[in-house]
């Protein structure tokens, strides 16, 4: 597995460095923003793990940027920031999970193998299939009616837990957790929102109705397959 690491911090720099060649990891660096994006354009990864601090730009616009250019390799952020709302920021600029400085390694080691999982770069099914909808993990592509549908690395990420978890209501605490690992906040409405957009691409391709909200319990994608 290749991964980008962009992180001015040299002592954090040299520390995950270290730990992913150690397990066995191809690692590239880049110490500033401008260098990290011209990487991760450049290039093929199979994980980013970007620093929001960097000394000549915002981790957040990096990723917004990155994701602009229609690169979909899964970001994990490493940040200082525990504030629910920073993480949420960076959840909509298209960051696929986020972890708190300072970290243990062995979390970070085990972060990077779920993103993968999520990604369809670990053994497993290829395809999730429900109706007219499938979900070609390995390319990381959504169909319907075998028309192909661009999703957000957010949407992707939310629709393939609700097709491994078909026809059965996940709550949106379980959603918050296991797709974007952060607590659930009840005054914020961001998950009601990607629900919005996956509906909304749906239904431009079918006339079925395949995402359901379960009143005061949750969501369900339903298959009759």
């Amino acid at each position: 597995m290749k991964v980008l690491v962009i992180e001015d911090d040299p002592s954090v720099r040299t520390l995950v460095k270290a730990v992913l060649e150690k397990n066995e990891y191809n690692v590239d660096i880049a110490e500033t923003a401008q260098s990290g994006e011209e990487h991760a354009v450049g290039n093929s990864y199979d994980i980013i793990i970007l620093d929001l601090g960097l000394p000549d730009g915002d981790g957040f616009d990096l990723a917004k940027n990155v994701r602009d250019k229609e690169i979909t390799t899964p970001i994990l952020v490493l940040s200082a920031e525990q504030e629910t709302d920073v993480k949420i920021k960076c959840l909509r600029a298209g960051v696929d999970d986020y972890l708190t400085k300072p970290f243990n390694t062995e979390e970070l080691l085990a972060r990077i193998e779920a993103i993968s999982r999520r990604s369809g770069e670990v053994n497993g099914d290829r395809t999730l299939e429900c109706g007219e909808l499938k979900v070609d993990m390995l390319e990381r592509e959504f169909w319907v009616n075998d028309t192909k549908v661009d999703l957000t690395n957010n949407e992707y990420n939310l629709l393939v837990y609700l097709l491994k978890r078909k026809n059965n209501i996940v709550t949106q605490e379980e959603i918050a957790e296991n797709v974007w690992d952060i607590h659930f906040d009840t005054q914020t409405n961001y998950i009601n929102v990607y629900i919005s957009y996956l509906r909304k691409k749906i239904r431009n391709h079918s006339e079925d109705e395949y995402i359901d909200t379960v009143r005061k319990k949750g969501f369900i994608i339903r298959c009759d397959d």
